[in-house]
């Protein structure tokens, strides 16, 4: 079973058993514009919560990409390397950014979920 959360820096998880899917959210990739390149960290990166794993890169600005759980990439999205509008195209879904095992259930449950995610951005 997925489930799916959402951090206040506009990072999206997916959790699938003990294997996070992070990517950014609709909102964040509207605010960016079009992303132009995407630098991801290697297999085996040990990333932790709230610190910065990613770089994304618009025609508008870069922008650091903060993980909302700690864990050890397992699997990045290499489709981004040719093709970094996917992230503005369908963010949640073919435009996630990584994927890692994380040990911490309680990172995950401490992250807003859809409704609340959607009260957090009528307040921006």
């Amino acid at each position: 079973m997925t489930d799916c959360r959402y951090s206040k820096e506009h990072e999206y998880v997916l959790l699938d058993g003990d294997v996070a899917t992070i990517g950014i959210t609709d909102y964040a990739q509207t605010q960016l514009g079009d992303i132009v390149f995407v630098d991801l960290p290697p297999i085996g990166r040990k990333i932790d919560k709230g610190k910065e794993f990613a770089v994304i890169e618009s025609v508008k600005a870069a922008s650091e990409v903060y993980s909302p759980v700690s864990g050890e990439v397992v699997e990045v999205n290499s489709e981004l390397g040719e093709t970094p509008a996917l992230v503005n195209d369908d963010p949640l879904g073919r435009g996630w950014l990584v994927r890692v095992h994380t040990s911490d259930r309680t990172e995950f449950d401490s992250l807003m979920d859809e409704a609340a995610y959607a009260d957090f951005l009528k307040t921006l």
